[in-house]
């Protein structure tokens, strides 16, 4: 889960290891004042709840994982993984701050800066609009907050993740659809949970899901019954990566799946 962090963005990474060290921090100083020490590992494997729970609830029980979970079980054994930690923090730190990100380049160039949403109507005289799907809730924030930097102001964008209650979910999503001064939509998958967003026709995936099935459920938000336009997906994949090899294993997972049905299969991954 750290790889796929640090495959996500520098600013996952960063805010993920701080997070970890603060809460293996609690739990030693508990260890060392004789308290109780909270539980620090999951109760089973992530995996097996992955049909199980919504966007939200999965969101929240991986968040708890990457933040604590630990095979240390003594206050010295703690010490010792918070001083990595702390290592792992100044070199995240440092990485973030040479702004030298590539997967942010190439969303910002040929999505911001050549056209795509330069022009603020298409062809069909239609606002044109962007969806920006990723994993993590820290990638959807830096996201949100380049984009809006390269806008020059804060309303063309809009988020929505797990934390966001239902309510809002659905204030957010008639916002998007029906002000034309909307324009992007970044989010994690508690959007691709029943929404209509088919007022969109672009949709980037900023990071993959592991799970194909996933993958189709979000851009079926666009890619729907009633949508007057070509819709198009984009992928983004940094290579020699935990992300980039999953990516690769979802290509052969597809093409199995493609042969089981006999070539009937929509294909969501591209080229």
């Amino acid at each position: 889960m750290l790889q796929r962090r640090l495959a996500s963005s520098t600013h996952a990474i960063l805010r993920a290891l701080q997070r970890r060290r603060d809460r293996l921090e609690v739990a030693r100083v508990a260890l060392v004042e004789g308290r109780i020490l909270p539980p620090l590992a999951p109760p089973a494997r992530l995996d097996d709840y992955d049909d199980e729970l919504d966007a939200g609830e999965a969101e929240q029980l991986e968040e708890d994982v990457v933040d604590a979970a630990t095979a240390a079980r003594t206050a010295e054994e703690l010490a010792t993984e918070i001083l990595v930690l702390d290592s792992l923090v100044a070199l995240a730190t440092r990485v973030r701050d040479l702004g030298q990100d590539r997967k942010w380049a190439e969303l910002r160039s040929p999505i911001l800066d050549h056209g795509l949403l330069h022009d603020e109507h298409d062809e069909h005289g239609e606002p044109r609009k962007l969806i920006v799907f990723t994993e993590h809730r820290d990638t959807l924030d830096y996201v949100a907050a380049q984009v809006r930097n390269v806008f020059g102001r804060d309303d063309p964008v809009v988020t929505i993740h797990g934390g966001t209650p239902r309510v809002e979910r659905r204030r957010i999503r008639e916002s998007f659809t029906h002000d034309p001064t909307c324009q992007v939509l970044v989010a994690t998958d508690a959007a691709g949970e029943g929404l209509n967003l088919q007022a969109a026709n672009l949709m980037i995936n900023y990071d993959l899901p592991w799970n194909p099935n996933r993958i189709e459920q979000r851009f079926g938000r666009i890619h729907r019954i009633g949508q007057k336009r070509v819709c198009r997906l984009w992928n983004l994949v940094a290579e020699d990566t935990r992300e980039g090899a999953v990516f690769i294993r979802l290509l052969e997972n597809m093409e199995t799946q493609r042969r089981a049905y006999g070539g009937r299969l929509f294909d969501v991954l591209g080229e």
